[in-house]
């Protein structure tokens, strides 16, 4: 069982950079329900330069592994499935309606996602200074790592916030 010390103990690595911040940042986006805010999840993704990151984190992660065997497993699955089931003409029509189903979507959304990344660049702009800020007086022993963690994790919970508004 973990006690609030071991938790403090580990938080600071994510705190010690701006990228590791943005990383949890976008982590704690998609928890909380990215789902119902694609539009912002995927802004946010683009314009935080994070992308190709933050998927080396979900297969290198603790259970990312396991994941990634678990997902080739089932995508295998699937294929010989779709296949037995799809073979023939239904097949290409069903693959047919799903590329045009996904180009949709992309053009659909499209111009709300590229007006958010914009936004969102400024906004991220704004949370690297407020970070390099705390972390200025972090480093300069005006703060403690806990008092760090505890503005740090404050102004992370702001930043998911306005993330919502936008």
């Amino acid at each position: 069982m973990a006690t609030t010390a071991d938790k403090e103990a580990s938080a600071p690595a994510a705190y010690d950079t701006f990228e590791d911040y943005l990383r949890l940042a976008i982590k704690e986006y998609y928890d909380r329900g990215w789902k119902s805010r694609r539009a912002n999840f995927i802004a946010l993704l683009l314009a935080s330069g994070q992308m190709a990151s933050v998927a080396k984190d979900a297969v290198a992660g603790e259970k990312g592994l396991r994941n990634v065997a678990f997902g080739a497993a089932g995508a295998v699955a699937l294929r010989f499935a779709l296949r037995w089931a799809l073979g023939g003409p239904l097949g290409i029509l069903m693959t047919a309606a799903m590329a045009a189903s996904l180009v949709a979507f992309f053009i659909k959304n499209q111009k709300e996602i590229s007006q958010k990344i914009g936004r969102f660049r400024e906004r991220i702009a704004d949370e690297r200074k407020k970070f390099d800020e705390t972390q200025s007086g972090y480093r300069a022993n005006r703060y403690d790592a806990r008092e760090r963690n505890l503005m740090v994790d404050g102004q992370l919970k702001r930043f998911l916030a306005d993330l919502d508004e936008a």
